[in-house]
């Protein structure tokens, strides 16, 4: 998602063996727990805010809803965000950004989400209320304080600054190659 090039087809070129390696050196137990991603990715002891997108974000990949992520759910969750085609991620970001799933966006929805995102990765180029602002001055063309999936998708891609906006807060990139560095 992000300018990384070679390094993550790198990444992604490595056989399905490393891949699973590399998984159970990690969790042995063959599933992944949120403490367990937590630890991972290098984010406990996070503020309230981080806390619940790290949970959104666990939950989001763990799609049979059993509190585990096993290795399927794991190779698909890297696949979408090193390689998904923008649609997928668009899907992604919404599922993400709904936190109360009821199958739309409200502006407090999002900035939880950037606020915590920005808590996380210590960038505050721009504040949540400026990017919620932006995104619904210029998506929510109905003016209902609320964006449906269509609507996010098509508005989002018809404005490059918030697919660049989007792209660049939302990247798990970083997180991923450190977590899986190429040797």
């Amino acid at each position: 998602m992000g300018n990384h090039g070679s390094n993550l087809d790198d990444i992604l070129a490595e056989d399905m063996h490393h891949w699973y390696n590399k998984f159970m050196k990690e969790s042995p137990s063959g599933l992944i727990t949120l403490f367990e991603l937590k630890g991972m990715l290098g984010l406990r002891g996070m503020n309230e805010n981080a806390t619940s997108y790290v949970d959104q974000v666990f939950f989001t990949f763990d799609m049979d809803g059993d509190g585990y992520i096993d290795f399927v759910e794991y190779i698909a969750a890297i696949s979408l965000m090193l390689k998904g085609e923008i649609n997928q991620k668009l899907k992604w970001y919404f599922k993400l950004f709904d936190q109360d799933g009821n199958g739309k966006i409200d502006k407090d929805e999002l900035e939880t989400i950037f606020t915590a995102i920005q808590d996380i990765t210590r960038n505050q180029d721009v504040t949540p209320e400026e990017i919620v602002s932006l995104i619904f001055e210029k998506i929510d063309v109905n003016g209902e304080g609320e964006l449906t999936l269509e609507e996010f998708i098509e508005g989002a891609k018809g404005h490059d600054d918030i697919m660049d906006m989007l792209k660049k807060m939302m990247d798990l990139t970083p997180s991923i190659t450190n977590i899986y560095p190429t040797n």
